[in-house]
């Protein structure tokens, strides 16, 4: 303001152009301190921001690892607390190499397969999901390969380094016939089973072997429906050996002590 006002009273001849110049030196010294200023805020506001640490992921966070008080820097190796992120979260699982071809039939086609997550017991559906890329290479050690699905995992069932069972559903067979998995053996002349022939003794059949799944092994060839395999003991048998049927227990016979039998109720599936 006193600037303008000397500049026209300076213009009118009324003060020397000294005062006018002494005074925008002035002004623009006034200026330099604001500058000054205004770099000391944007300096203090910048450290402020180091006063909040922004997670550069959503995800659940576990335990602290440094105590209020603590001094930390940001080369510090354990860091604050560790991020895990659960929405979505891979599951990373193994099936044998000679269900891969089926696998990557149902790959490219257009709908992705899905994929449950069970828990241990195999009894209840943790999550489902879909399967999302397979490995580039079978493990030579086990003759499996490495597939990965994502699940949404909005509930948060799923957590990390969980062990679960996985189930895919990649086809469907109707009318196969399937054997206990514990009948199929492996021999120098591929895969058989036991046949046990209605005088109690066995024979050795060669097979032709399916899919496996939910501990039962499709047979593809060697076996008709309604023949009998042998599932326990099998590593004592031979050719032409005798056996004993054992039993099934009667799931409808009443209980001991004359109880009534309970009913049971048929689900649909």
């Amino acid at each position: 303001i006193d600037l303008d006002r000397y500049t026209t009273l300076f213009k009118q001849d009324s003060i020397a152009k000294q005062q006018v110049d002494t005074q925008a030196a002035l002004v623009r010294q006034y200026e330099g301190m604001i500058r000054t200023d205004q770099s000391a805020i944007d300096n203090a506001k910048l450290q402020l921001t180091y006063a909040r640490i922004t997670a550069p992921i959503a995800g659940r966070l576990g335990l602290r690892l440094v105590d209020p008080g603590n001094v930390v820097h940001a080369s510090d190796q354990n860091g604050i607390v560790v991020i895990t992120q659960l929405e979505p979260v891979a599951v990373v699982f193994t099936i044998p190499q000679d269900s891969l071809p089926a696998i990557m039939r149902t790959l490219k086609g257009a709908q992705k397969p899905g994929v449950e997550a069970w828990d241990r017991e195999m009894k209840t559906k943790l999550a489902t999901g879909t399967l999302i890329t397979v490995d580039n290479q079978i493990d030579p050690t086990t003759g499996t390969v490495k597939l990965k699905a994502e699940f949404a995992n909005p509930d948060g069932t799923l957590f990390s380094n969980q062990f679960v069972n996985t189930r895919m559903l990649v086809e469907t067979r109707k009318d196969q016939t399937a054997v206990p998995s514990a009948a199929v053996q492996r021999g120098a002349q591929g895969m058989y089973v036991y046949v046990a022939k209605d005088d109690n003794t066995v024979t050795v059949r060669q097979v032709k072997v399916g899919p496996v799944d939910a501990g039962l092994t499709e047979i593809d060839g060697g076996l008709q429906p309604g023949e009998r395999v042998v599932t326990d003991g099998v590593d004592r048998l031979r050719e032409g050996a005798k056996i004993e049927t054992a039993q099934r227990p009667n799931l409808d016979a009443p209980p001991p002590g004359g109880g009534k039998k309970g009913s049971r109720k048929k689900g649909s599936g």
